[in-house]
Order: structure tokens, then C-alpha cells, then sequence
């Protein structure tokens, strides 16, 4: 595979490599293609913008940020984002990265799906955001032409990302529904996990032990 696609070079520094070939032990087509085309939008983005970001982290972000719904890192208790997050903190910090890049990625990944927060994050963190939301739902969708977008999805097929993602995010979640309380994988517990009911912020705040 080339490694430019759509004007954007694919990251291959020992580090990057490094990563990918974790992400793709453990990612099938339709994450690995997704967390590819992830990172293809987002660098498009800041290119658009002339924003200066770390192309490398953006990268290893891109590639991180859905690894917590994978079978080898989802925990029992946390967040799949959070789960994501430590493995890819872990993976920097036995290369020796710089403490601030790895707390650069880690936000990166934590909050991918935290939206009206991670915009006003850093570049690499935000343009992450962008990238995500233009290949899950396709924010923005038009800021990028046609042909751009064919280029990207033959390098990196959707394979059927449209009617397979929210499957793919319940097997991440389904054994612990009670951490996407607040976010928006609660739509997907609701919609797709039978007997879920979704907690309700008002009614925990009623029936609170406090007297008044």
C-alpha cells in the first residue's frame, strides 16, 4: 500500500509502524479501514485550515481510538474510550514518548465521542474529533469533494461501516451498558442491547438520599 493517499502521507517512522501493526493484530477490516480513514480526514482537515499538528500523533490517535471495544483491551468497568486511552498510553510509554504527548494522545482517544468538549481541545485532539464524526456520520460532509473521499475509501474500503459500526461499538459495551451513562453510546445500548433501559439524570437527582 502507498503511503500517500489523497495528498496526505501515511505516518512510517518505527513509532507509527509500531502501532500499526499493534492496531492491526487486534482490529478487524472494518475498525482498522475506519481508524485509517480517521486519520486521512482529520490531517485533511487541518491541511485545509493551515494548522500545525503532529502528523505522528494524530496518527497513533486515529489508530488507538476505537482499540477499547476490541476483545484484548476492553476492561470490565471503564469506558471503551478509556480503554483505548490506556492502551495507548501504555504502547508511548514503552517507547520512551515524552510524558506530554502521551497525555496528548490519551485525551486524543478518552474523548473522541465527548462532543461540545473536544473541539476546544488541542489541534491533533480536535482534528482527531473532526475525523471520526466525518467517517461515522459524515459531519461536514461536503468540505471534502467527491473524488477526495473516493480516493480514501478505495485505499481504505467502509466495508459496510454504515449498518456495522453500531454492532461493532455494542460488543465493546454490552457487558458493562452502565459506562456509557451521559454519552452518546447510550443511543446504541438503547436502540440495540434488549432490556436496556437508560438511566435518567433527573430521576437520580429526585431520588437521591438527600432530604431537600
Amino acid at each position: 500500500m502507498t503511503n500517500l493517499i489523497a495528498d496526505i502521507k501515511i505516518p512510517d517512522s518505527k513509532l507509527a509502524v509500531e502501532a500499526a501493526e499493534l492496531v492491526r493484530d487486534h482490529a478487524d477490516d472494518l475498525l482498522w479501514n475506519h481508524s485509517n480513514r480517521t486519520f486521512l480526514f482529520a490531517a485533511m482537515r487541518g491541511n485545509m485550515n493551515q494548522m500545525k499538528y503532529d502528523s505522528e500523533l494524530l496518527y497513533i490517535s486515529s489508530l488507538f481510538h476505537d482499540l477499547g471495544i476490541t476483545p484484548a483491551f476492553r476492561s470490565p468497568d471503564k469506558r471503551f474510550e478509556v480503554d483505548g486511552a490506556n492502551a495507548a498510553r501504555d504502547f508511548l510509554k514503552s517507547r520512551g514518548v515524552p510524558e506530554e504527548s502521551v497525555r496528548l494522545v490519551w485525551d486524543a482517544v478518552a474523548l473522541h465521542t465527548s462532543i461540545g468538549i473536544v473541539e476546544y481541545k488541542e489541534t491533533e485532539v480536535a482534528l482527531m474529533n473532526f475525523g471520526v464524526a466525518y467517517d461515522v456520520v459524515g459531519k461536514n460532509f461536503d468540505l471534502i469533494s467527491a473524488e477526495v473521499r473516493q480516493q480514501v475509501v478505495e485505499a481504505f474500503p467502509r466495508s459496510g461501516l454504515k449498518h456495522n459500526i453500531l454492532n461493532a461499538f455494542l460488543e465493546g459495551f454490552k457487558h458493562k451498558p452502565e459506562t456509557t451513562f451521559g454519552t452518546i453510546n447510550a443511543d446504541i445500548c438503547e436502540m440495540l442491547l434488549p432490556g436496556y433501559k437508560r438511566p435518567n439524570f433527573c430521576h437520580l437527582v429526585h431520588h437521591s438520599k438527600w432530604d431537600e
